[in-house]
C-alpha cells in the first residue's frame, strides 16, 4: 500500500553524502503528501549552498519511483542553516547560527577578494549573511562590495549604541571605513582595537544570519586573538598563494587557530596560475604550482579550491562588482562559487557532527 511509512522506508537508505547518514533520520525529509500517483514532500538541505543539491534530489527520486502506484515524484528544495556547537566560555550573536573566519598569515594574497566573493556567492543562493571587515588598519571591503561612499548609522538605544550595518548584493557589511575618512589612517594600539571589534560583533544589528564571515587583518596579531576568545567559532578558512613565502606565513596563522581551538575548514589556494585575457586556454604558475595543495595534505586538512588570476577579477573588485555576479561564467567566479559551497558544506558536517 503507498503510504506515508512506505515512502519514509523507501527513502531510509538514502543518505546526505557529505553527513554519512539517512535523510530521515536526519529529518530532512518533511511533509510528505500522496494524491493517486503523485508523491511529493520537502527535502530540506543543511545550506543553501549544498554542492550536492541535484546528486540528492535524484537520489530521492529513484528510491521513491519503484514504489506499487507511484507515477511520479516531486521534491520540493529547501534549506535550514544548522546553528554551530556553543562554548560556555564565549558569548555568541544573537541570531547569527555561523561565524566564520577567513585569515592569511601574510598580506597581499587576496584574503579580502576571497572573503567578499563567498559572502556574495553565499547570498546568491539564498543565504542569510553578513561581512564583517575586522581589517581595522586597512578597510577594503566596502569598496569592494560597492559600498565605497556607504555611511553607517551609529544610533543610541535603551541598551547603548548600536550599529545598522550597510548592505549591498545581498550581504550586511560593517567597516571602520565608514567611520574614518578616506584617507584617514588608523593609529591604535592593541586595546582600542579590540574594542572596535567586539563592538562591531555585538553592537550591530546583524538579525538572523546563517553566516558571518570575518574578513582577518594578515598575521598572528590581536583582531585574531580577540575574534578567537570572544565569539564561537564555527571554523576558520586560511588564504594563501602557492608561493613558499606565503605558505609559510600561512602555516604559522592556521595553526594560530588550531592553538585557540578554532576549527580549521580548509585552506583557499589564490592565484594558483594566470590565465591571459587574450589566451583563454593558457595558464601560467607565476607564483609556483602544487603549494596549496601540499600544504593541505601536510597539515591534514581540505584543500577548498584553486583560484586563477585573472584581470576580471581584480576589475571587479574596484567597479565594486564581485567576480561572482559580474562574470559568473569567468573561471574565477566558477572557482570561488565551489569554494563558497565546499565551506557551507563543512560548516553543515561539523554542526550536526
Amino acid at each position: 500500500m503507498l503510504d506515508v511509512s512506505s515512502v519514509l522506508e523507501a527513502l531510509r537508505p538514502v543518505q546526505d553524502p557529505e553527513l554519512r547518514k539517512s535523510l530521515v533520520e536526519l529529518n530532512m525529509i518533511r511533509n510528505i503528501k500522496i494524491d493517486a500517483g503523485k508523491v511529493s514532500f520537502t527535502l530540506v538541505l543543511t545550506t543553501p549552498a549544498c554542492p550536492l543539491r541535484q546528486f540528492i534530489v535524484e537520489d530521492c527520486q529513484r528510491a521513491v519511483k519503484p514504489l506499487p502506484g507511484v507515477e511520479e515524484v516531486i521534491v520540493d528544495v529547501t534549506a535550514e542553516t544548522p546553528q554551530q556547537k556553543s562554548l560556555p566560555d564565549r558569548q555568541g550573536i544573537a541570531g547569527v547560527k555561523n561565524i566564520l573566519a577567513i585569515s592569511s598569515g601574510k598580506g597581499g594574497v587576496g584574503k579580502s577578494t576571497v572573503a567578499v566573493n563567498v559572502a556574495v556567492a553565499l547570498a546568491q543562493v539564498g543565504a542569510k549573511v553578513g561581512l564583517l571587515d575586522a581589517d581595522i588598519y586597512g578597510p577594503n571591503d566596502p569598496a569592494m562590495l560597492g559600498l565605497a561612499d556607504a555611511k553607517i548609522t551609529v544610533k543610541q538605544t535603551a541598551d547603548g549604541e548600536a550599529i545598522e550595518p550597510a548592505f549591498n548584493h545581498g550581504v550586511k557589511l560593517v567597516s571602520m571605513a565608514f567611520l574614518i575618512d578616506k584617507d584617514q589612517p588608523v593609529i591604535w594600539r592593541g586595546p582600542m582595537l579590540n574594542g572596535i571589534i567586539r563592538q562591531f560583533l555585538y553592537q550591530a544589528e546583524w538579525g538572523d544570519l546563517d553566516y558571518l564571515i570575518v574578513d582577518m587583518p594578515p598575521g598572528t596579531g590581536d583582531a585574531q586573538l580577540t575574534l578567537a576568545q570572544a565569539v564561537p567559532m564555527a571554523g576558520a578558512i586560511i588564504v594563501t598563494t602557492p608561493q613558499t613565502v606565503a605558505l609559510l606565513d600561512s602555516r604559522k596563522g592556521l595553526r594560530m587557530f588550531q592553538q585557540l581551538g578554532v576549527p580549521i575548514l580548509g585552506i583557499v589556494e589564490n592565484m594558483s596560475y594566470f590565465i591571459p585575457p587574450d589566451l583563454p586556454d593558457r595558464k601560467y604558475d607565476i607564483f609556483g604550482s602544487g603549494g596549496g595543495e601540499k600544504m593541505a595534505a601536510e597539515l591534514g586538512v581540505k584543500l577548498l579550491g584553486q583560484i586563477p588570476l585573472e584581470i576580471l577579477l581584480r576589475e571587479g573588485s574596484d567597479r565594486g562588482l564581485p567576480i561572482v555576479l559580474d562574470r559568473p561564467d569567468s573561471a574565477s567566479a566558477k572557482a570561488l562559487m565551489a569554494i563558497a559551497q565546499q565551506i557551507a558544506a563543512q560548516v553543515s558536517i561539523a554542526a550536526l557532527a
